[in-house]
């Protein structure tokens, strides 16, 4: 906490037998990340390598996109917003080079880029269901050119929502939150072809998550998502 304070780590309540063992996965997962940063998601070492640049990159995204996407008119200009998109991504290291690179190919010509801007768009401000509006997105970007990588990868998919929404969405890097889920002891519904079932799983998680780290304070899910990286990368082995 706050002031250099060491975080606690709970002791066990009498519960049922399945609810106990979830209990002592959870408590085992908070020794983990708590090894690495005590005080918790006020940690100084994790600020600075964890989360300030993801903040950097959602107060980037703010400034310098989400006006335009969220009134975005038909004089837009596409190529622009798109190689905004992908610059403020590139900041940070959400994806690997060769997905960066696949992205930026892909939005390069005017066509693809009013394709993604207008997607992204969408997604992230449009209306309907979160649902239907996932389901378009990853659509949209399976209509996008590609090279040598496709761009319909779950990183792909779920990046710029993050960036761009850390309160409302969650990244997925998928074997690092597969073994983290393991480890907590949490249903993870896994597909490798990114749908809408996974997307609400990984939401689920994020928000139990949340729920159990609540005397954690965090803050959005650029927290939860850094304490699943934690649990899951190799590392932090």
């Amino acid at each position: 906490m706050a002031g250099g304070r060491r975080l606690t780590k709970p002791t066990s309540a009498r519960t049922p037998s399945g609810e106990a063992a979830r209990s002592r996965r959870v408590q085992q997962c908070r020794r983990r990340f708590l090894d690495f940063f005590p005080e918790g998601f006020r940690d100084p070492t994790y600020l600075e390598t964890e989360r300030a640049y993801k903040w950097a990159a959602h107060q980037e995204w703010q400034d310098q996109l989400a006006g335009a996407l969220r009134v975005l008119g038909l004089n837009a200009d596409f190529t622009e917003l798109a190689q905004r998109a992908v610059r403020i991504e590139a900041r940070t290291n959400l994806l690997f080079s060769f997905e960066k690179m696949a992205i930026r190919d892909a939005v390069k010509k005017p066509g693809p880029a009013r394709a993604f801007v207008a997607g992204l768009a969408g997604w992230l401000y449009g209306g309907g269901s979160q649902e239907a509006r996932f389901e378009r997105w990853c659509d949209d970007l399976a209509g996008l050119p590609r090279r040598q990588t496709r761009v319909v990868s779950w990183p792909i998919v779920t990046a710029f929502g993050f960036v761009a929404r850390p309160r409302v969405h969650m990244f997925l890097k998928p074997n690092v939150t597969r073994h983290a889920a393991e480890a907590y002891g949490f249903p993870f519904h896994y597909s490798s072809t990114p749908q809408w079932d996974t997307y609400r799983s990984l939401l689920e998680f994020a928000r139990t998550v949340r729920t159990d780290l609540r005397d954690w304070r965090p803050r959005d899910m650029i927290d939860v998502q850094s304490f699943i990286w934690v649990l899951g990368s190799d590392e932090y082995d």
